[in-house]
């Protein structure tokens, strides 16, 4: 054997075969580390790199692979690594199809870190072969190394079209050899960590290096995430797999945050794609081919993650406290992208089918994990989310969903989110549902199943939630009806119409459901609340809906108890009646109550008209005519002809009383006005035709409906359609309908709506875009009304002044841009208003000076 010549010495080597290589491995191998260490030749360094690995490698025992051969080889490799991918970046910049000789240079570069790549794959898979679990300590410096390689080199792929400054096709071969057995390298190493052995009893080194391990791998997880879905799987799994693995030793080590947002950000990039594919099928119309094939890859590819997910958070939840708001971000996202979103890609159903059925079902378990974590409920709760608008109907999904777990969770954990922190799940529920204004006047449409058994049929958000809410109800525990009641008389005297209405609709399902004691005593609760306010509040009309439905759903001893408690002949207890439908009484009770209240009515009224007509009292005189229009509306037959005749009466003097100009300039009197019209119906035959005249009402009626009809506001134009309408087919003034409509617009638009002539169309982008911005005019006003709502109460205490939170901006700046969208949507419609220049120049004066503030 040559002593001197490195060279005489590997050619012959080259002709030893398996003993002798174990024979003189002692005296040889450290012959060629030295060499291996010393030499500065890439070609050579490979080549004596093979001979290690190939010929001494398997010679050496497990117990001394890490002092004798890795500790000692890895390092010059990874030199020669980093070398080599310097090297091959600097000559890629200059790469042509022209030079001839810096091509072939690449490619030299190129083949060289294949062969070393071949070589470590070949290390790799022997150290598989020794036993079946290998001690991390005997291979400690193997895993480090590999995985930097690994991640370097594909780093080196993904940037390749920049690196390689679009030469790609002149080495695209010797790219795709690279990626492949990196691939290979990476597929060796994980099998071969998987057999890693690490007891209880594992040192803190071990520790360290199997945790440095997983953290290295997550960083390749980023490199890879949209280079190939089988290496990225496969990669994630590793990570998974491990981490459960050794879950007692390496708990507290792991970064867990980082993990849990790899996945949520692979989980969402992911789905982003699964949608942009499926648009672009629905926009192309072509359901099959490359594109569908990769769509259901994409979709697996999701439910892999969202498996993930579940198996991660499952057993590392505790380390999770700081994390929660990606979690509920992840949700969020996800809803905000898929149907019935306002602000969801226009995807087929079959397509939205498959995510939801393949996806969304894998996804859905995590909730269930989530639900007993303290952090995950004070953070899907909390006051201060500031969500933009494309999040508040996800938020209230989310909501429902959990609502419908909790029924089957323990009482604790139904305690935890019925009570909550800062709000309870119900108040939460509507205050998120309040938020959603777009998608209740579409109306967005959802699937449910009407009864068992049968197939999924879309309702509206609004029957979606109501359906789900009053279910929860059912199963609410009778600890948590505080905070139930609390929610719903919140939302019932809130200043959303719709949000009034669903707690309505809750109350009543309530006051079905549960016992008629509980009923009574919210019918009680209520009508108090009545008395309390004055009577001209607008919480005082949702109160007296919400009053008049619930009598209907008393039990009739019920009902009698409440006629006793609440005497209609008692004035104080007026304001409770007037709101009252006596059709729900039983006919008995219903005439004694009739006459009751007519008696109370009439004393009231002509206290007043007996008086000095001071305007200032017209308010109680309001409740007692509002009274006698009860009794009449639903017991005018059953009333005694005495009292009749007595209401009459008092009707004429108010009539004499009452005067043009007063009632234009006074709000209450307008209000007893419309009463007095109202009790008119019931009395219209006998009214002395020189009363009728004395109004003259024909002549001002062509005015009145004039300017009703010509009204821009859209509610009070569809009423004065309905009522002009009434009136033509039924009035005798004949001669008043022409005088009605002066001018061209109003007759087309009356002639439209007696045709039931439909408008023109909206496009369903065109409404959609409407709904978005009219949501941000409603989110605006809803906070200016509740802002209003805390002033007219008692003074509060004064409150530290804390710095608005980035949500607050964030929800700011989103409807800048919001009300930014709105006017370019404008332009493109036609041309605009001469004033607007002017007032957009002012904006950006404004907006500089804000730019300027944060500088």
């Amino acid at each position: 054997m040559s002593q001197a010549d490195p060279e005489l010495l590997l050619e012959e080597l080259g002709g030893w075969d398996w003993d002798l290589c174990r024979r003189e491995l002692p005296a040889v191998l450290p012959r060629l580390l030295s060499m291996y260490q010393e030499s500065e030749d890439w070609n050579e360094h490979i080549r004596v790199l093979r001979i290690l690995t190939e010929m001494f490698l398997p010679h050496i025992s497990l117990a001394d692979l890490e002092q004798t051969f890795f500790s000692k080889v890895l390092p010059k490799t990874l030199q020669l690594f980093d070398n080599l991918m310097c090297e091959l970046s600097t000559e890629a910049k200059g790469l042509t199809s022209q030079n001839t000789e810096l091509r072939n240079t690449v490619r030299n570069l190129l083949q060289t870190l294949v062969q070393l790549l071949e070589t470590l794959t070949s290390c790799v898979r022997y150290v598989s072969t020794l036993q079946e679990c290998v001690p991390l300590e005997s291979i400690r410096t193997l895993p480090a190394s590999v995985f930097y390689v690994i991640k370097s080199t594909f780093t080196h792929c993904k940037d390749s079209e920049s690196v390689y400054c679009g030469q790609l096709h002149l080495i695209s071969d010797l790219l795709q050899a690279m990626f492949k057995e990196t691939y290979s390298l990476q597929k060796q190493l994980m099998e071969l960590l998987d057999t890693i052995s690490m007891g209880s009893a594992s040192t803190e080194d071990n520790i360290t290096d199997m945790v440095s391990v997983i953290h290295t791998v997550l960083e390749i997880c980023s490199v890879i995430s949209n280079m190939d879905h089988a290496l990225h799987a496969n990669t994630w799994k590793f990570i998974i797999k491990q981490s459960l693995k050794h879950h007692s030793l390496l708990q507290c080590h792991l970064k867990h945050s980082d993990i849990l947002s790899g996945l949520c950000n692979d989980t969402l990039f992911s789905f982003h794609s699964c949608l942009q594919l499926a648009e672009q099928m629905k926009m192309s119309e072509i359901q099959e081919g490359t594109d569908l094939r990769l769509f259901q890859k994409t979709v697996k590819l999701c439910r892999f993650f969202a498996n993930s997910l579940v198996h991660y958070t499952k057993e590392f939840l505790s380390f999770f406290s700081d994390s929660c708001s990606q979690l509920h971000q992840l949700f969020l996202q996800i809803y905000s992208k898929f149907p019935p979103s306002l602000y969801a890609p226009e995807i087929s159903e079959v397509h939205r089918d498959e995510i939801s059925r393949v996806f969304l079902v894998a996804l859905d378990p995590l909730i269930n994990q989530l639900l007993p974590f303290s952090p995950f409920m004070e953070q899907v709760l909390s006051e201060k989310l500031g969500l933009p608008p494309e999040q508040q109907l996800p938020q209230c999904l989310i909501l429902i969903t959990i609502m419908d777990k909790l029924s089957s969770q323990p009482e604790e954990v139904q305690t935890l989110w019925n009570t909550g922190k800062s709000l309870s799940l119900f108040s939460a529920l509507f205050f998120s549902f309040q938020q959603c204004s777009g998608e209740l006047s579409l109306p967005v449409c959802l699937p449910e199943v009407i009864s068992t058994g049968q197939l999924t049929a879309p309702i509206t958000l609004y029957h979606y939630v109501c359906v789900h809410l009053c279910s929860f109800i059912a199963s609410t525990l009778p600890s948590h009806f505080p905070q139930l009641e609390y929610a719903l008389l919140d939302a019932v005297l809130g200043p959303s119409m719709i949000t009034s209405l669903l707690a309505m609709d809750s109350w009543c399902f309530l006051a079905r459901y549960g016992t008629a004691e509980l009923c009574a005593h919210h019918v009680a609760v209520i009508a108090h609340l009545i008395k309390s306010w004055p009577s001209d509040c607008y919480e005082v009309s949702a109160l007296g809906v919400l009053l008049r439905r619930m009598l209907f759903l008393m039990a009739p001893d019920h009902q009698v108890e409440f006629a006793h408690k609440f005497v209609p002949e008692e004035v104080e207890n007026l304001a409770v009646w007037q709101h009252i439908s006596l059709k729900a009484l039983n006919p008995d009770l219903r005439k004694q109550v009739a006459c009751q209240l007519c008696v109370a009515g009439l004393t009231q009224c002509k206290q007043w008209l007996n008086s000095r007509h001071a305007l200032g009292e017209l308010r109680c005189v309001n409740t007692a005519l509002s009274v006698l229009l009860a009794a009449c509306s639903f017991a005018y037959d059953a009333l005694e002809a005495e009292l009749q005749t007595s209401v009459l009466g008092v009707l004429g003097q108010f009539w004499t009383f009452l005067q043009a100009k007063q009632v234009s300039d006074e709000p209450y009197l307008q209000q007893t006005l419309c009463l007095l019209l109202h009790l008119l119906e019931f009395f219209i035959q006998a009214l002395d035709a020189q009363l009728i005249t004395q109004r003259q009402v024909v002549p001002q009626l062509s005015c009145v409906f004039a300017s009703l009809l010509a009204d821009q506001t859209w509610l009070i134009h569809q009423h004065a359609l309905e009522a002009f309408t009434h009136f033509a087919e039924e009035t005798s003034h004949e001669d008043v309908i022409p005088q009605c409509l002066n001018s061209e617009e109003t007759k087309n638009k009356v002639v439209s709506f007696l045709a039931k002539t439909r408008q023109v169309e909206e496009t369903t982008e065109a409404r959609t875009e409407r709904m978005k911005q009219e949501r941000i005019t409603c989110s605006a006003q809803l906070m200016k009304m509740g802002g209003e709502l805390e002033s007219t109460g008692e003074p509060l205490a004064k409150r530290a002044c804390h710095s608005p939170s980035e949500e607050q901006y964030k929800s700011a700046i989103g409807t800048m841009e919001g009300a930014v969208e709105a006017v370019k949507l404008l332009l493109q419609k036609g041309s605009p208003p001469a004033w607007l220049a002017m007032k957009l120049e002012a904006l950006h004066a404004a907006i500089a000076i804000l730019r300027d503030s944060v500088r």
